[in-house]
C-alpha cells in the first residue's frame, strides 16, 4: 500500500424504496476539511489518466457503477510504485489519495460509472500536475 493512501470500508443502509450509502464524516479519517464536492462520470472501458494534486486530498467513492482506480507514487527517488483497487457498491469503500500522489481511472461496468470526490479544498488548475497516458508505463488492459 503507498504511504497516507487509505481504503475505508462504507456502510451501505438498505432502506425501503432505496438504499442510504455513506461517503464521509467529519470525524472519518481521511476528512482534511471541504473544498468541494463533485461527481465525474467514465465510461465503459474509458480511461482517465494521469493528473496528481500538490495540495488538494481526494476522498473518492463510487455509488454507481465500477471503477479502476490506479495510485502510482514516485514520491521517493529509490522506489516507484503502483496500488489499484477497483471500487463498486460490491466493494463500497472510501479511496483518500494525499497530494503528490499519480491517479488514473477506468471505468470497468458495462454502463456509465459515477464518483463522488469530497476534496479538501476548492479545485485550482494551478496546483494539479498532468501527463499524458503513455507517460506512466501501466497496462490498463481489462
Amino acid at each position: 500500500m503507498i504511504n497516507d493512501v487509505i481504503v475505508t470500508p462504507l456502510k451501505i443502509i438498505d432502506v425501503p424504496g432505496g438504499n442510504v450509502l455513506h461517503a464521509l464524516k467529519a470525524e472519518d479519517s481521511g476528512y482534511s476539511g471541504f473544498g468541494e464536492a463533485y461527481f465525474s462520470t467514465v465510461e465503459s472501458g474509458a480511461i482517465k489518466a494521469w493528473k496528481r494534486h500538490r495540495d488538494m486530498i481526494l476522498n473518492i467513492v463510487v455509488p454507481v457503477g465500477q471503477i479502476k482506480f490506479v495510485l502510482f507514487d514516485d514520491r521517493s527517488d529509490d522506489k516507484e510504485e503502483f496500488h489499484e483497487i477497483i471500487l463498486s457498491k460490491s466493494n463500497y469503500c472510501r479511496l483518500t489519495v494525499p497530494p503528490m500522489v499519480w491517479m488514473g481511472f477506468q471505468g470497468m461496468s458495462k454502463n456509465t460509472s459515477m464518483l463522488l470526490n469530497i476534496a479538501s479544498i476548492p479545485h485550482d488548475p494551478h496546483e494539479v500536475n498532468r501527463k499524458f497516458e503513455e507517460e506512466i508505463k501501466y497496462n490498463w488492459s481489462i
